[in-house]
């Protein structure tokens, strides 16, 4: 049976803090695999906003990455080679194709990763030429930093470090590596699996979804495994499956992407360090078995969104 959908485990939440936070929280989600939708949701599953996107192209499925900009628009990609930004009122205001720019006429190229940067910069990721782009508003590539070799270039996720840096995951090998701005390797952890995602939390650890291999693990510095949970949550029915995009929440929770799990499972769920699941979305009719990106909003952002989503219905 369907787990209660988007539903608050309150016994499980620390604070009364932790329980507003979640309560005004926002969900943006980016899924394909023949449901070709972003939205936002609150945090029980009611859709506030929905936008169709293209479907897949020659078998691929698209939807690796979605942000919520400062302006309030959302940078995604629907497509392995074009990265867009769309208003809320469905209009796309920037758009930059890797097949056809910055020199890649002809060549096999895929786009997994991006962000924006405080100065306009989109920061894409470009698997298989292996580098990663500055692009300004113009669709001048203003930069560019190589990725390393022994399959490095066949990229997921990619997140910027607070120290500028670059934390990108590769499939093959397996690995997570931290590159500096000229493109050299300051750190880097083999996990062995496809891994998809990673971010450095507050702490100075590296928390890892390892895609195929099922499981969350934070790792020290020095490479130390301090914390996992593989295959299954502990005290509870969640099974993992591909393991996707991860969170940092400001309680210290991480949120967790539990993408290709089927309908028993939740797609996203927010664990403890104590491995206790305080919340889940469950949305399958909305998302079905391909959520693999996603971002949960604070109650800033959300709150901003909720104004911009109501003064379009005026």
């Amino acid at each position: 049976m369907k787990r209660l959908i988007g539903s608050l485990v309150a016994l499980s939440i620390a604070s009364a803090a932790a329980l507003q936070a979640a309560e005004d929280r926002l969900v943006l989600v980016s899924a394909s695999y023949g449901k070709n939708v972003i939205a936002i949701c609150e945090s029980d599953g009611k859709v506030l906003w929905k936008h169709k996107t293209e479907g897949p192209q020659k078998g691929h499925a698209g939807h690796h990455d979605v942000h919520l900009l400062k302006n309030g628009n959302i940078l995604f990609h629907d497509s392995w080679t074009k990265t867009k930004e769309l208003t809320l009122d469905h209009r796309v205001v920037w758009e930059y194709d890797s097949a056809k720019q910055g020199g890649n006429e002809g060549k096999r190229v895929d786009v997994h990763a991006f962000a924006r940067l405080d100065n306009g910069e989109t920061v894409i990721v470009e698997s298989g030429v292996g580098r990663i782009i500055h692009v300004n508003r113009k669709g001048k590539i203003v930069k560019k930093v190589p990725l390393g070799e022994g399959g490095r270039k066949k990229t997921r996720l990619m997140r910027i470090l607070d120290n500028g840096n670059y934390l990108a995951c590769a499939e093959r090998p397996g690995v997570v590596t931290e590159y500096g701005a000229a493109g050299e390797i300051v750190w880097e952890y083999e996990i062995g699996t496809r891994v998809y995602g990673a971010i450095r939390l507050k702490n100075g650890n590296t928390l890892i979804c390892s895609g195929s291999g099922a499981s969350v693990v934070e790792v020290t510095p020095d490479k130390k495994v301090v914390w996992e949970v593989a295959k299954k949550v502990p005290g509870t029915e969640i099974e993992l499956g591909w393991m996707t995009t991860l969170q940092e929440l400001p309680n210290g929770n991480r949120v967790v992407g539990n993408c290709h799990a089927g309908d028993d499972d939740p797609q996203i769920f927010e664990i403890t360090r104590d491995k206790n699941v305080v919340w889940e979305f469950d949305e399958w009719e909305l998302v079905g078995n391909g959520l693999a990106c996603w971002q949960i909003l604070d109650a800033q952002q959300s709150k901003r969104v909720r104004g911009m989503i109501a003064a379009l219905s005026d």
